[in-house]
């Protein structure tokens, strides 16, 4: 990986200062607010900075060929303990909930590959493709609600339900046993800090690794035609998951395929109603769907960064050096503003060709659920615009409040007027 010594700096937008003796705060409420003007500053002065999520340093980068060639680059490793040894985790964790967090996004092959083979015919489209009346069927159900009330939280009261219904049906649950698991997804909403991540390893944790093995246990007694049923029967050349690989595959498809999806769908709301001209070429051009979710994912995408990859050994990144088994971040929602890969990044344009944005990563940890979120949002953006011809936002756009969540741009709530 080398310096770009040709990158062109925005002449309009200088970004927002970075000391670079300083690390820089992922998880405060102001870098949260203002990412993409940090990002702007990165790539022209620091692409390679000094970050931290809670107490633990890592390396930030922020340009687009760098973070791809970093997604792709064996030299890195997603398990630390083929660097460090140790544990895998960062951070202790309770010994009843460890394997929640020892998921195939944090391993690296051949082990990464093995566990991606047995659930990847899952995620197949054509396997997935077969839920979208279903998708429809509850948009038009929510919206039929919110209608009713003429101003609601669309977060909450719409952007939430569609992929809660979908993980339910995926995993063979009942719609209204999907409360159970709200608690246990606190740590998402609070952050990598504080007593409320405590409480979520220690208690609530506690509680979903019990209703996972109890459902886990009631498939392997009656399989049905659902995606965990599929999990515990999947084997590939006689080898299948275990009992911690499952739970460890459940827990990661409900917090992966809610969370990133309810904030895709909220994040693409926002960036409409803020770009009526875009809003309106959309509503007159309901074929252009799939463009403009392929848009806002490279615009302002949920998840804005990878899970820390571990240098196997020094490598130059940017003139910078990374030491064997100091961690590294790619920021990939600084990557899908890079003008170098984009030409005029921060102009929202649902006709662009926005195929090559990096935000369900690339190389051997893409995203499996990408199909499948990409259908979610088009189905909720298309009932939405289909039914709510006066849909506006209750509260001027710069009041809306982004939570400070390392890693992530979410909204806290989405106030809209729909009549």
């Amino acid at each position: 990986m080398s310096v770009n010594a040709s990158y062109s700096a925005n002449p309009v937008n200088p970004g927002r200062a970075v000391n670079p003796r300083k690390a820089l705060n992922l998880g405060s409420q102001d870098f949260s607010q203002h990412k993409y003007e940090y990002y702007t500053y990165l790539r022209e002065h620091l692409p390679v900075a000094k970050g931290r999520v809670a107490m633990l340093k890592l390396h930030l980068v922020s340009r687009y060929a760098d973070c791809m060639d970093l997604v792709k680059d064996p030299r890195f490793a997603r398990n630390r303990t083929q660097i460090n040894g140790g544990s895998r985790i960062p951070f202790p964790v309770p010994k009843s909930v460890e394997s929640l967090a020892l998921s195939m996004i944090v391993e690296d092959d051949p082990e990464h590959r093995r566990l991606r083979n047995l659930v990847q015919k899952a995620f197949a489209p054509r396997s997935l493709a077969a839920m979208q009346g279903d998708m429809e069927n509850m948009a038009h159900t929510l919206m039929d609600a919110a209608l009713a009330k003429g101003s609601v939280d669309l977060q909450k009261e719409y952007a939430l339900h569609i992929p809660s219904a979908v993980i339910a049906r995926m995993i063979g649950i009942e719609y209204e046993e999907m409360p159970r698991f709200q608690r246990s997804m606190r740590v998402l909403s609070s952050g990598l800090s504080g007593w409320s991540i405590l409480r979520t390893m220690f208690w609530d944790l506690r509680k979903t690794v019990g209703f996972l093995r109890e459902l886990i246990a009631r498939k392997r007694r009656d399989p049905g035609d659902d995606i965990l049923s599929r999990l515990i029967e999947a084997e590939e050349n006689g080898d299948q998951l275990n009992e911690n690989e499952l739970l460890s595959m459940l827990f990661l498809l409900i917090i992966a395929g809610y969370e990133t999806t309810v904030h895709l769908i909220s994040n693409g709301v926002i960036t409409l109603l803020e770009h009526p001209h875009e809003l309106a070429r959309l509503r007159a051009n309901p074929e252009l769907a799939g463009s403009a979710v392929e848009e806002i994912l490279r615009y302002l995408p949920p998840v804005q960064g990878t899970k820390m990859n571990f240098a196997r050994q020094d490598i130059e990144i940017a003139g910078v050096m990374i030491r064997q088994g100091e961690p590294v971040m790619p920021l990939l929602g600084s990557a899908n503003r890079d003008p170098a890969m984009f030409p005029e990044p921060d102009v929202f344009d649902i006709t662009r060709d926005s195929s090559k944005h990096l935000s369900f990563s690339q190389g051997n940890h893409f995203c499996l659920g990408a199909f499948l979120a990409r259908m979610e949002a088009k189905v909720a953006l298309q009932v939405l615009l289909e039914r709510s011809a006066n849909l506006r936002l209750a509260v001027p756009s710069s009041d809306l409040q982004v939570a400070a969540v390392p890693g992530w741009h979410r909204y806290t709530a989405l106030p809209v007027h729909l009549t």
